[in-house]
């Protein structure tokens, strides 16, 4: 499909949603599931996925735009069916979703800025997507700095400042220091927020840092001998912080107890739980400590079928039938709805043989050695038993 440079229109006015187009090209592109199309326009509002941010939202003629892509300088929006080339549209972006990816992408801008003025560091990587802001760095970042730069990035917020795009020649731009992760082939649009950063970027941007509203650094971790860092802004970060409210709203409740005592509840709580876990473990091994001695001694082999028993304690229970009876001993645990896990163990006979008896009559899954083998199987204790009584002669 050839089409001349798709004319951005969210360069003109980022601020506009609805605009008319006429139609260059329609294919129809080959899916799993159903047929879609790509539809070429010689001029469009919808941002396309570019430089780590998601595309646009939207409809075209009041058909829901699925994606919208850009290859070549052409952008190509998705649709799940097809309009006719000639075709004179009307199309429309979703405010919302784009005013919100403008918030946070002017919020990243000031953040980067204000790491590479401070440390020097490169934005090497940027994720910007419906629910979350990323950004690795080429450095790391103290833990006790994050507060101060969260600090000046709101105080640049608001300071309300203008956020200006330009166009400059290549001569201009031999002599302007900017921020940039790409070679940038063509014209290079500058983004630049004066006394915090100077960057090449092709997305929509917000008119003024007081729109931003605010910047909440989320998270921080190590990433490639850097870090990298999550950040919401405006009305997503609003969001995410009315579900953390509510959610420290409801644990206030059921601890019955305010905030600040919160962290203490948890963890006396977790506590608690990993004791009554211990004493649980504990009773289950005790208890089949007394079921093992209570089996008959004048046996070769010892089959048991339990519930609820973690791996640790089937070991230790197999290890204990194993220097009781001389051939096979196996446990297996769980039900007949959902299946068995299961060990089997011997001093003499090869436990091989028997999981592969498991394996090829009822589908068994595990492995192991000839001393010892375990898994699972998808069967009722009968079915189990039946193959165990062929294999074992009992």
């Amino acid at each position: 499909m050839e089409a001349k440079e798709t004319i951005r229109l969210y360069d003109q006015n980022a601020y506009e949603t609805e605009f008319e187009a006429e139609v260059v090209a329609c294919e129809e592109i080959t899916g799993k599931d159903k047929k879609s199309y790509e539809v070429i326009l010689d001029q469009t509002l919808f941002f396309p996925e570019e430089g780590g941010q998601s595309p646009d939202m939207g409809t075209i003629n009041d058909m829901e735009v699925r994606d919208v892509q850009i290859r070549d300088q052409v952008i190509r929006h998705t649709m799940d069916e097809p309009i006719a080339v000639g075709t004179k549209v009307k199309g429309k972006v979703d405010w919302q979703h784009r005013f919100y990816n403008m918030q946070q992408h002017t919020g990243e801008h000031i953040f980067s800025g204000i790491v590479h003025n401070r440390f020097g560091y490169d934005n090497v990587g940027f994720h910007l997507s419906d629910s979350v802001v990323t950004m690795d760095f080429n450095g790391v970042i103290p833990a006790e700095e994050l507060n101060d730069i969260e600090d000046e990035v709101n105080l640049a917020i608001a300071k309300n400042l203008p956020v200006e795009v330009t166009y400059p020649s290549k001569e201009e731009l031999k002599d302007l220091d900017y921020r940039s992760k790409i070679e940038i082939e063509g014209q290079v649009r500058i983004v630049t927020i004066p006394g915090y950063d100077v960057c090449a970027c092709c997305a929509p941007h917000v008119k003024h840092t007081g729109e931003i509203g605010m910047l909440k650094v989320m998270s921080m971790q190590n990433y490639k001998g850097g870090v990298r860092i999550s950040i919401l802004c405006g009305f997503r970060a609003l969001e995410a912080f009315r579900q953390k409210a509510e959610i420290i709203t409801e644990l206030m409740t059921q601890f019955s107890t305010n905030q600040e005592a919160l962290v203490d509840n948890v963890v006396k709580l977790k506590n608690n739980s990993q004791n009554y876990k211990t004493q649980l473990a504990e009773a289950k091994q005790e208890l089949m400590d007394y079921k093992i001695a209570a089996l008959p001694t004048d046996i070769d082999n010892a089959v048991l079928f339990e519930q609820d028993l973690d791996t640790p304690i089937m070991r230790a229970v197999v290890n204990k039938l194993v220097e009781k009876y001389k051939r096979v001993s196996a446990l297996f645990v769980g039900d007949d709805e959902s299946g068995y896990n299961f060990i089997i163990g011997s001093q003499n006979a090869d436990c091989r043989l028997i999981a592969a008896a498991l394996k090829n009559k009822l589908e068994a899954r595990g492995g192991g050695s000839n001393v010892m083998v375990q898994g699972s199987v998808k069967a009722d204790k009968a079915a189990i038993q039946r193959v165990l009584d062929d294999i074992l002669e009992v």
